[in-house]
């Protein structure tokens, strides 16, 4: 179909684990890259976690893209009782975890002292196949892990911000092209001079093929508290026609650099189209 990376979420949720799920994807097929979106540090401790990925990336002979993130769900803090520290501390553990396992990714042993991880001469075993390691996505809303995503990360991907731990109308706000904008200069902030490196994505959490485009934009704004042109214009939605969606994708990639776009499966048919046109474009 011209689609190029399966994600996989690390939630408590009606899904299957990504561990198993990435390698299955990566094993059934010869091209398709794989990847998670994302695995959360208070899930998972970085040490384990640098070793289940350099093993599917090896597995897969290259084909991971290592998402990882702070956590903020909050039905998977609560139904698991796992703490739930406030977002600077976790967004401190993410960016040192992601030091642990980049530097357990390397050739030499890694001694490693912080607040929240120690690392011991410990060689991490085996070696990822991407040299120096897969690309890392690291997606968020906020400033804090948007900095983060700067000094870290390969691939950023922008997200709206979710402070209260769920998807609801106070994600609007923060999902303008506005809003979107001001990411960006966080992210360049904090990335100095390997910006030009960076890949900027978005996940797009509404797609629908339809010729009654306004109505459905209607449908949005009043959902989320926009204006008719800030939902038209958000970068987490596609409504249109073929062409339309098409035309959207093309200005986004023009104004925010927005270059992959991730939708969910039970779109994939309805996009096909879109995807056929674009793919690799």
């Amino acid at each position: 179909m011209g689609i190029s990376v399966l994600t996989v979420a690390d939630h408590l949720d009606e899904q299957i684990s990504p561990i198993a799920a990435l390698m299955a994807a990566a094993d059934a097929t010869t091209t398709l890259r794989v990847g998670s979106l994302v695995f959360a540090t208070d899930y998972r401790q970085p040490a384990m976690l640098a070793r289940e990925a350099a093993t599917i990336d090896r597995l897969s002979g290259g084909r991971l893209e290592f998402g990882i993130g702070a956590g903020w769900k909050l039905d998977d803090y609560a139904a698991a009782h796992v703490p739930l520290d406030r977002p600077a501390v976790r967004i401190a553990r993410l960016e040192e975890a992601i030091k642990v396992i980049k530097g357990l990714w390397a050739d030499e042993p890694l001694t490693f002292e912080g607040t929240h991880f120690n690392i011991t001469n410990l060689n991490g075993l085996p070696k990822p196949a991407q040299q120096p390691n897969p690309p890392i996505v690291i997606g968020g809303g906020g400033k804090l892990v948007l900095q983060v995503a700067g000094r870290q990360a390969d691939i950023v991907h922008l997200n709206p911000s979710l402070p209260a731990g769920v998807i609801d109308e106070r994600a609007g706000a923060s999902a303008t092209a506005e809003a979107t904008e001001q990411k960006i200069e966080w992210v360049r902030s904090a990335a100095g001079e390997r910006f030009d490196q960076l890949t900027f994505a978005v996940r797009v959490h509404l797609a629908m093929v339809t010729d009654d485009r306004d109505a459905m934009i209607d449908a949005l704004a009043g959902g989320f508290g926009l204006t008719h042109d800030q939902a038209a214009n958000t970068p987490h939605a596609l409504v249109g026609t073929t062409d339309q969606i098409c035309e959207d994708l093309e200005f986004r990639r023009d104004r925010f650099g927005i270059s992959d776009i991730g939708i969910s499966a039970s779109v994939m048919d309805d996009l096909a189209p879109v995807i056929a046109k674009l793919a690799g474009n």
